[in-house]
């Protein structure tokens, strides 16, 4: 106990004498890491669709029908969301630059194992995929990263239009999505499923050794210095370093998953997380079962629906580009709102309107801008409205909602079928109102004042 208490005596004293500053960001700093987060989005949007798009050839090989091949989804998609769960508290812990290194990497892994996995058995493979919800998770480290990052600079320009600029980091989804199909489409009938699998692990890789050369951000580095502090037993300098850099000790002493459900985070944990879990909802249908929907509803021929999502995926692109932006004028949580309403209005005019392929491609797409695009406002809204001590684990569970809403309207649509109803009826149910309600939903979301976030 002696020499416990001579260590103890000696790190408070070390902690004292040592004058500690945290990191000086510069705009140099805060573009290498946009462009790092905008490449590692694109890479694991690029392997999560891979896996949906190679699926089926995996399953011609290993004799899996369709339902087995639908359970492997599912299975993957409820271990995706444990995955991208864990993976905020250690984001909080680790921190940002860990955590976007692990994120990447360990996504990049997945692919490589995912091309010699599903040999082993539909088990394994679905252990393997589920791991690579790391992948999904690289939305929440890239939101809680940036939006430290932005507001650590002093740039008045900058901090006008931070919201914009994410809007291109999250824009990597329909850029990954487009990369995904067209590289598949031409490495395939080259070197097969596997091929592809070990080709999308290659950059990952790559781009870890770019990653390495990040900066950390100063919120987080005062967060670990304060807890350090306080686990050194040194309360007295874990407070004055507090108040030094306008951060509140009370927070620190209470940072854990618990914490997202308590005091003012309670707020902002159910009610983005609910409205997260109804969006996915119609990202399930609209998005993910876009093609069947199409075909099934109006008719459209399978390569044209194709055709469809492609143009669709561009202009989700531009739905992000668009809502970022609007989110800096008039506040990202009306901007959201006043999208995934208007989503759910479009989507229900697609269902319900005329079969006149330019009527559907018109508010299918428009759907689409509406319900894809708020999303690059949402995770920096997400980030704004957590403290730095839990900013990645809150973070964390309400991105985790995602699979679970897109499982629930699997289930739903399923149960319609199954009893007679048509896909016109269970994408509406299933699709439409979840869509309309959490943009609704989000405006019982507290308005945070960007200028605040520190």
């Amino acid at each position: 106990m002696d020499t416990l208490g001579t260590q103890k005596e000696e790190s408070i004293q070390e902690h004292k004498k040592t004058k500690w500053i945290p990191n000086k960001l510069t705009r140099k700093d805060v573009k290498f890491a946009t462009w790092i987060a905008f490449i590692a989005w694109v890479l694991a949007v690029y392997d999560f669709i891979l896996f949906g798009t190679l699926l089926p050839q995996m399953g011609n090989e290993y004799g899996w029908s369709e339902i087995e091949q639908a359970k492997i989804a599912t299975w993957v998609a409820v271990g995706g969301a444990i995955v991208a769960f864990a993976i905020g508290p250690i984001v909080d812990r680790m921190g940002r630059k860990p955590g976007l290194i692990f994120t990447v990497g360990g996504a990049g892994l997945c692919s490589l194992f995912t091309a010699f996995g599903a040999g082993l058995g539909k088990g394994p493979l679905t252990i393997i995929r589920s791991v690579a919800g790391l992948g999904y998770a690289e939305q929440t480290v890239n939101a809680t990263y940036l939006t430290e990052m932005y507001a650590a600079v002093d740039d008045p320009e900058l901090q006008k239009k931070k919201g914009f600029i994410y809007s291109l980091v999250q824009g990597g989804w329909p850029i990954g999505a487009l990369i995904a199909a067209g590289i598949t489409a031409i490495l395939l009938p080259i070197v097969g499923w596997q091929g592809n699998f070990i080709f999308a692990a290659i950059p990952s890789f790559i781009l870890i050794f770019f990653a390495l050369k990040l900066k950390e951000t100063p919120q987080f580095q005062v967060h670990k210095r304060i807890r350090e502090l306080r686990e050194a037993g040194d309360d007295t300098s874990a407070k004055s370093l507090a108040i030094e850099h306008k951060v509140d000790y009370a927070e620190h002493e209470s940072a854990g998953i618990a914490a997202a459900f308590k005091g003012t985070s309670l707020r902002a944990t159910l009610v983005l997380g609910g409205a997260v879990l109804l969006n996915w909802f119609a990202i399930q249908v609209f998005s993910v079962l876009g093609t069947t929907v199409l075909t099934r509803v109006h008719g459209v021929s399978f390569e044209n629906s194709l055709i469809i999502l492609v143009a669709s995926n561009l202009l989700g692109y531009l739905g992000y580009m668009s809502h970022g932006w609007l989110g800096d004028k008039i506040g990202r949580r009306n901007t959201i709102a006043i999208g995934w309403a208007l989503g759910g209005i479009a989507f229900t005019g697609m269902l319900y309107g005329p079969s006149n392929q330019l009527a559907v491609v018109a508010l299918y797409g428009l759907g689409l801008f509406f319900l894809i695009g708020p999303y690059a406002a949402a995770l920096f809204f997400i980030s704004e409205s957590f403290p730095t001590s839990i900013r990645a684990t809150a973070g964390a569970i309400v991105n985790a909602m995602g699979p679970i809403g897109a499982i629930f309207a699997s289930l739903g649509s399923t149960a319609i079928l199954s009893s007679g109803g048509d896909w016109q009826t269970s994408a509406f149910l299933f699709g439409s109102i979840p869509c309309f309600l959490s943009g609704l939903l989000i405006l019982f979301a507290r308005h945070v004042d960007p200028a605040s976030v520190k």
